[in-house]
Order: structure tokens, then C-alpha cells, then sequence
């Protein structure tokens, strides 16, 4: 009827992008990650921290399918991918880097993209990518040096471009400054922000508290192997118990 309000139907929720469900790893009497849940939004930019023996990378590694969870369930775009090997994942969009460059250092940059590539973008479509990643991670004209010859930093954000040449729903980047000096890591941070901003999901592994504060929207704390807190970085700094873990204390 004239003037009465029609039903509005209520949006749907959107699931989360990547959800661990009482994940654990062991490695014989080791528990590296214990009961862990770990949910991940949509366009989320998390770094996740913790003292060294937390369990971040073993975390990482269970998402991208390195390893396999002992107990416990991983979701990712709504898909179950625990028994999913890594190039399955890969094409279903996850991403990582580790934390040491795992680039070819005799082989041109150029030549790097292309192997990272080779599997996710088509041949007559694979110098425009290469030229456009290149770019997109701030080493245009370096396509044909040898990688050997990039600087650390340098080498850092080639593997960052290799990561994105799957054109991934969810980039995993392990202590991605490691090495670098304060121009650097600044740099990577606003580059980053950039690829979130463009609608990259993205979780960090980081040590250096300059880069969380640059970057991060949600912190999460790791410690034996749980989550042990959460929240924004002001929120991480000023609670006593983070502090304690990373002196020692608890």
C-alpha cells in the first residue's frame, strides 16, 4: 500500500577471509602452536608478534600448507584447505614471503618474475605483468640487472613482487624489513599500506615495533603458541603483560 515502508532486508554478514579453528602443531614432544583460533577479515592489515618461540612462523606455515595442523580445522575464502597442497592454496589465492629472500641471486629481476609468475599469468600477458609489478614495488628499470646486484632491501621487494604475481586474496609477509635500515623499512611500510589500500588482505610477521606502528590496524600477540593478546598497537604498548612476555617475565 501507498506510504507504508517496505521491508528492508537485512545485509548479510561477510565471512572472514582466513580462520583457524583450534589449530594445533606438534613436532614430537613440541607443541609450536597450541589450540590457536585466529580469524582474519576481508581487507584486514594485521601484524601478528610475539618473543622469538611464539609460534608465528609455524603459523604461517600451516596456512600456506608447509606444514599440516596436528589437530584443529583452517578455513580460507570459505574452503576447507587442510589437505590442500601449496600450489592449491596458491591458486586459490594465498601468498607469502619468507622471511628470508628466497630469490635467485645468478638470475636476472626479470627472470625472478617470470618464475614466480610462470604458473598464473598467461605468456603473451607475462612482460606487462613483470613491467607492472615491477613498478608497483618501486624497482622500475631494474628488469635485466642480476638479482645478485640489488641491494638486501631491494631483493626484499623483489620477492614482495614475486609474491603478488599470483595476485594473491591474502599476502603473508614474514619480518618483511629484516635487515634494512630506517629509509627502507619506512619505504616498505607505505608500500605495505599501499597494497592493502588496494584491497590486499594482509598479515605481517614483524619484529620491528617502528614498522607495527606504521602499518598496523589490529595487533595480535603470540606466546606459547596462543594468543595471548589483541588489539591496537596503542592498546599493546601500554599492557604491562606484552611487555613482560618480551622481558621475560610471564
Amino acid at each position: 500500500m501507498r506510504g507504508e515502508r517496505a521491508d528492508v532486508a537485512e545485509p548479510i554478514p561477510e565471512t572472514p577471509l582466513l580462520v583457524l579453528k583450534g589449530v594445533s602443531k606438534r613436532f614430537g614432544g613440541l607443541r609450536a602452536v597450541s589450540d590457536l583460533d585466529l580469524t582474519v577479515g576481508r581487507g584486514e592489515l594485521r601484524c601478528l608478534i610475539g618473543p622469538n618461540g611464539a609460534g608465528k612462523s609455524t603459523v604461517f606455515k600451516l596456512i600456506v600448507g608447509f606444514e599440516r595442523p596436528t589437530t584443529g580445522a583452517i578455513t580460507f575464502d570459505g574452503a576447507e584447505i587442510d589437505a590442500w597442497p601449496t600450489w592449491r592454496r596458491a591458486r586459490q589465492g594465498l601468498s607469502i614471503k619468507m622471511q628470508i629472500p628466497g630469490v635467485y641471486p645468478e638470475l636476472t629481476v626479470e627472470d625472478n618474475m617470470r618464475v614466480a609468475a610462470q604458473h598464473h599469468v598467461r605468456g603473451e600477458q607475462m612482460e606487462e605483468a613483470i613491467e607492472r609489478l615491477l613498478a608497483r614495488v618501486g624497482l622500475s628499470g631494474t628488469g635485466h640487472m642480476l638479482t645478485k646486484n640489488l641491494s638486501h632491501g631491494e631483493q626484499q621487494w623483489l620477492e614482495i613482487g614475486m609474491a603478488l604475481s599470483v595476485n594473491p586474496k591474502l599476502l603473508l609477509l614474514d619480518e618483511p624489513t629484516a635487515g634494512m635500515g630506517p629509509g627502507e623499512t619506512e619505504a616498505t611500510g607505505q608500500l605495505i599500506a599501499s597494497l592493502n589500500a588496494d584491497g590486499v588482505t594482509i598479515l605481517v610477521i614483524e619484529h620491528d615495533m617502528a614498522l607495527v606502528r606504521q602499518i598496523a590496524r589490529t595487533v595480535t600477540v603470540l606466546h606459547l603458541g596462543r594468543i595471548f593478546a589483541e588489539g591496537t598497537i596503542a592498546e599493546i604498548e601500554v599492557n604491562p603483560a606484552v611487555t613482560d612476555i618480551y622481558l621475560g617475565k610471564t
